[in-house]
């Protein structure tokens, strides 16, 4: 694995992206101070969750005196979306030599912004320093998100509530146009089509809870379906 391209992962993730994911990250440390989480819990939550949804779900289920296997099992299911994320992309940064311990330690960095700027830019660089570039980019976007959850553990008591809850939607915002940008077949066009147009009447009916996942096998189903017609 080249330290040079491992460096240069670094580089592209702090051109910008790192800071759009890190930003919504701030408002965990906020959500850890309310629930009288201590700053290093907080910041680790982050090294090892990395996920802003999931980190949502601990901090409101310590908040609710739930019980650890409980939390435990609702974090984990929350963060199964990722597996779908780690199949399309692993396949696009392995080697014959690459070990499954290092392809472990990969999908721990696969996140929402990583994996759509990653599908984009990795295919574009030569498949002997895919890894090293993609492991740079995800440690750099994952260390700049613990620092600012770290500033947002003390920042965030002193922002309008409005405004610190709006800083958690930029990493999913910048994801739906990071996504929107790197379409480029009709089933990119049919999926992100179909999931905007589900999603309020699915929630509407669903209450909550599942409609993120019932809007993902319909949209998905649906874009796949469309994708078959037109191939023929």
């Amino acid at each position: 694995m080249s330290l040079d391209d491992f460096r240069q992962g670094i580089l592209e993730a702090m051109s910008g992206p790192a800071f759009f994911v890190a930003i919504a990250l701030s408002g965990v440390g906020g959500l850890a101070r309310d629930v009288g989480h201590p700053l290093g819990a907080a910041v680790v939550s982050t090294l090892l969750i990395w996920a802003g949804p999931a980190q949502i779900i601990f901090y409101g289920m310590l908040a609710t005196k739930a019980t650890p296997v409980a939390i435990a099992a609702a974090v984990t299911l929350s963060s199964m979306r990722f597996l779908p994320m780690c199949v399309s992309l692993l396949p696009l940064l392995r080697t014959a030599k690459t070990s499954i311990w290092t392809q472990v330690l990969a999908s721990h960095f696969v996140s929402v912004t990583v994996w759509a700027e990653c599908m984009r830019r990795v295919p574009q660089l030569p498949r002997d320093m895919r890894m090293a570039f993609f492991m740079g980019y995800g440690t750099a976007c994952c260390l700049t998100s613990a620092a600012f959850t770290a500033g947002g553990y003390f920042l965030f008591s002193a922002l309008p509530p409005l405004f610190a809850a709006g800083l958690l939607f930029v990493a999913p915002l910048y994801f739906l146009l990071a996504v929107m940008r790197n379409a480029r077949s009709i089933a990119d066009a049919a999926a992100l089509v179909a999931g905007a147009a589900l999603t309020v009447p699915v929630s509407a009916l669903t209450g909550g809870g599942a409609d993120l996942l019932i809007v993902g096998v319909l949209g998905g189903s649906l874009a796949y379906l469309v994708h078959r017609k037109f191939r023929r």
